[in-house]
């Protein structure tokens, strides 16, 4: 009977572990069948938007190695400013107006995007496999003045489920737009100005929210807006270069309206581009146009601005190198700044509270087609904005006059060396967002 009994217990055992091993070996096929589907259909996707006068995202999936291809275009609704440049009231890649028009949030469900031409927002949904539908496109409330309007920079506040909208133009720079759970959107009546008592005029290039959400940060590029000097040369009045105020902070209170401003010194004349470090938040790295390099800059817990020294580029090819667009490493260790008036990127290397140049230039430069001259004299292919993916491995670069968009694979000296590219329209293209 016990014989009987244990043989019974055996083949209930043995019964068990082959239900459980079946269940282990399927779980781990299913996972690896799951882990080389994602493997064989890409490494993740990447946003622009095309700025045309009919704007669009296009939606693009990035392979593994580091190639791109187009997989749809979806219209946001709104209008873009083409090649026009309303700053400069002519045509031409797109520069000085603005960073940060395309933006995902860090959840990944909505993506959104500026129309500058019409100075209105758009919303987008995200689905799994990374294809965008719209869901809202409402204007920010700015009127537009002449052939363009000027909304082209993003911010968003997931807590307090707010976005703000930046300006080049103001006197109204800054506009207030809400967002619900579904990605709809409700525009505010707050508006603000980083004007002052002095400078009713003031261009703007780029707002972006402090990782703990308390303080809103807005680069000046330009006092007053370019005119003609009376030999017909362009005259230009650049921020931070006779009064050090050209960053301007906003305390963000607790429904999403911003307190009073508050004015600092940006460590360099014209800066343009603010991006935080993700391991230490209250630190950043400033672009600095005409100061031709990087500051690397932090923010107290009361607002207060300290910065280190600016950080140059080589500049023989002459001043000023236009140096705007920023991407930091996932590490924190790499900067890639992008070169208006250079046509390249340089890389730099954050070693504790300084930074350092680690390539200059990190790649060779881009030709346009020889139509387009940068404020140096240079003839430049534009490039505007960039973007580095999550794991630090591949940079994009849009080159606006020379109708590319171009893809590098990352280097651990800062070089970058070109992997793809891809045809983009002429001029317009600007945003860069993925994951």
């Amino acid at each position: 009977m016990m014989r009987k009994s244990l043989r019974s217990f055996t083949l209930i055992a043995v019964a068990a572990w082959v239900v459980a091993a079946t269940v282990v070996f399927t779980a781990v096929g299913l996972a690896q069948a799951k882990e080389k589907s994602i493997s064989s259909h890409g490494g993740g996707h990447l946003y622009m938007q095309t700025n045309e006068t009919r704007n669009a995202i296009i939606h693009y999936h990035r392979s593994a190695n580091g190639a791109i291809t187009e997989v749809e275009r979806v219209p946001t609704g709104g209008a873009g400013s083409g090649v026009f440049r309303p700053i400069y009231q002519a045509n031409g890649p797109n520069a000085f107006e603005g960073a940060g028009s395309v933006i995902l949030t860090s959840d990944r469900r909505f993506l959104f995007a500026t129309n500058g031409g019409d100075n209105s927002v758009s919303s987008f949904s995200v689905g799994k496999d990374g294809r965008l539908t719209l869901l809202d496109v409402k204007p920010t409330g700015n009127e537009v003045k002449g052939k363009s309007g000027t909304a082209k920079s993003l911010a968003y506040c997931p807590s307090k489920g707010t976005l703000y909208v930046l300006h080049s133009f103001g006197p109204d720079h800054i506009r207030l737009i809400s967002v619900n759970g579904e990605g709809k959107l409700t525009a505010r009546p707050e508006r603000y100005t980083v004007n002052t008592q002095n400078k009713t005029d003031r261009v703007s290039t780029m707002a972006v929210l402090s990782p703990d959400e308390k303080f809103l940060l807005v680069d000046i590029n330009f006092d007053e807006r370019p005119s003609a000097n009376p030999d017909g040369t362009t005259k230009f009045v650049l921020a931070n270069e006779r009064d050090p105020d050209g960053l301007v902070v906003f305390p963000v209170g607790g429904d999403g309206t911003l307190g009073a401003p508050s004015f600092h010194d940006a460590g360099g004349v014209a800066p343009f581009y603010i991006a935080f470090l993700r391991g230490r938040p209250n630190t950043f790295i400033n672009g600095i146009a005409a100061g031709n390099g990087v500051v690397m800059s932090s923010i107290d817990a009361d607002g207060k601005i300290g910065i280190g020294p600016l950080v140059p580029i080589d500049t023989s090819a002459g001043k000023p190198s236009e140096l705007c667009w920023l991407a930091i490493s996932p590490d924190d260790r790499s900067v890639f700044a992008t070169s208006f008036g250079y046509s390249n990127i340089s890389s730099y290397h954050v070693d504790g509270d300084k930074v350092r140049i680690a390539k200059d230039p990190a790649c060779p430069r881009v030709p346009g087609d020889g139509t387009f001259k940068a404020i140096n004299g240079t003839v430049s292919s534009g490039p505007s904005d960039n973007w580095l993916t999550p794991d630090g491995a591949y940079l994009y670069q849009i080159y606006g006059n020379a109708s590319k968009l171009v893809g590098y694979a990352t280097k651990p000296d800062g070089s970058l060396k070109e992997i793809t590219n891809v045809k983009i329209s002429y001029n317009s293209p600007e945003g860069l967002a993925g994951f």
